[in-house]
Order: structure tokens, then sequence, then C-alpha cells
């Protein structure tokens, strides 16, 4: 049990981890930015980037990348079954986590986040490289997909007003009681402000320290649990804006504290607060 005592601690790797097994062949960095440009102003010495705007999204309907380009994006990263992908990227991991559920999604054995992501690697002042690297095509196969790990608008309005599930809006205080519609500086919207009904809000900054690592087991726990969310609820659906950060928040859930059904639902507040003849709260937590 590491020091954190995480329930699976192996999800997790420290920057010194990272520094030392960059030239691992059998390991893949990848890093995913929410500012997309991050990545060519240096990265990790080997890391690959990926582009969560062209990359991990559907280019034609709002939706996750299907299985086939889920393949090719793996495929051209030099990535098999059996490769080890760590991730890591700016503001907190947010989307870092979201390749990580993603891959979770699509089956993906072995998948780890750095802790701290981007941010710790900077502020410990280890070396960026601009060297875009290139490494021999494989030929990935996805065979194994996951969409438990996935909600859809219709489990939200299946779950509304249930005491034995929980919806976990993990957006900021002000845009959960819809005094905004999005963070500063990011675009994506919604017609309306506010929150789903019943939703319980725990901010996924809450789960962070400064540094940007994640905090121990038991503060993490008594985060959650402070506000209701014990681990024996049939099932747990995270939510935020577009579906980064409630998979930052799902990492936690389910890998950190070992909550047995969590759901990311990444249609999130910019389906939901556009959805006609839907319920939605405005009120403050």
């Amino acid at each position: 049990m590491s020091r954190n005592n995480y329930a699976h601690e192996e999800v997790i790797v420290s920057t010194d981890w990272a520094s030392k097994h960059l030239n691992n062949r059998n390991i893949r960095f990848v890093e995913v930015d929410v500012d997309t440009t991050q990545y060519q102003q240096g990265h990790l010495e080997g890391a690959v980037g990926w582009n969560w705007q062209t990359q991990l999204q559907d280019q034609v309907q709002r939706d996750i990348i299907r299985k086939e380009k889920a393949e090719e994006l793996l495929s051209v990263s030099g990535i098999t079954r059996e490769t080890t992908i760590v991730l890591y990227g700016d503001n907190n991991n947010w989307f870092a986590a979201y390749a990580f559920w993603l891959l979770k999604y699509y089956g993906h054995p072995d998948v780890r986040l750095i802790d701290g992501g981007k941010k710790k690697w900077l502020a410990e002042t280890k070396p960026l490289s601009a060297v875009l690297p290139q490494y021999p095509r494989t030929s990935y196969i996805v065979d194994d997909i996951h969409p438990e790990y996935r909600a859809k608008r219709e489990d939200v309005f299946n779950i509304l007003n249930s005491a034995k599930h929980s919806l976990v809006d993990v957006r900021s205080a002000d845009e959960f009681s819809g005094k905004i519609l999005s963070p500063p500086g990011l675009p994506e919207g919604a017609q309306r402000g506010g929150h789903i009904p019943g939703a319980k809000n725990i901010p996924w900054s809450q789960a962070v320290n400064d540094d940007g690592t994640f905090k121990e087991a038991e503060a993490l726990r008594a985060i959650y649990e402070g506000k209701g969310l014990t681990n024996n609820l049939t099932e747990v659906i995270a939510y935020c804006r577009i579906g980064e950060r409630s998979a930052h928040t799902w990492f936690v859930l389910k890998y950190l504290l070992r909550y047995p059904n969590v759901r990311n639902y990444d249609g999130s507040w910019t389906e939901w607060g556009n959805l006609i003849n839907v319920p939605i709260e405005k009120q403050a937590a």
C-alpha cells in the first residue's frame, strides 16, 4: 500500500518514477493538454502528444472517437495492448484523466497518470524536449469495450431523484448555481445555467493539492463522504461541462477510492443545458 493508501496505487506514478522510465520501450508517455499548443512548446522526452479536440473526439458529431479511430490513434502512436500508457497534461491532468477514461472505456489494460501532471514536472524544473518522436506503427485492435464506464443522458434521466444513486456535479460553485456558463476563456457553453436536479456539487479541484497531486485517500474520502457520497451507493454519475473534469473525479472515485459503480457523463452540461424540456435547478450548493 502506498503512503497515500489509494485503492489502486498502481495507476499513479510520481514525476521521479517517470523521469527514470522515459527510455523504457515498453512504456509510452502521452501528453494531453487543455491548451493544445503546449506539447509543441516542450514535452517529456519520447512522449507523444494527443489533441483532445481533433484526436479524442469525433469530428462530425459530438461524441467520443469511435472504435476504429481509437485503434488508429493507438497504432500510429506505436502502442500495443502490452504497452503501459502513462498520461500527463496541464491543468492538473484534466484531459490526461479524460484520455485515461477513454482508454479504459476501450479496454486498454495498463494505463497510468503522472501525479501532478505537467505542472509538477515544470515546478521541479525537470527537462523538456522539442523533438517529435516517431515510433514503428502497430496494428492495435480494440476487443474489450466497457460501456459501463460511460453514462448517457437516458442514464441520467433514469436516476433522477433516486436515493440509491448519486449525481456529482464537479464544476465550480458559480457554474453549479448558474451564475456563469463556463470557466473563463473556455467557450463551450449551454443555453441555460444551473445544474441537474439533485446533483451534489463537489468541485474536482477539491481532490488535488496545490502542486497538482492528488490528496491522500483519507482526505479524499472525507470530502466525498462529507457530501453524502458513500461507496455503498448503487451508482454514481459524475458530470461537468464537457466531460474532462468529471473524468478526473471518475478516476478519483473509481481508482483511488474504489467506488464500485462510477460512470462519467461526458455529455455533461453542454448537453443537458441545451436539451429541450428537461429539468434544471439553479440554487447554490
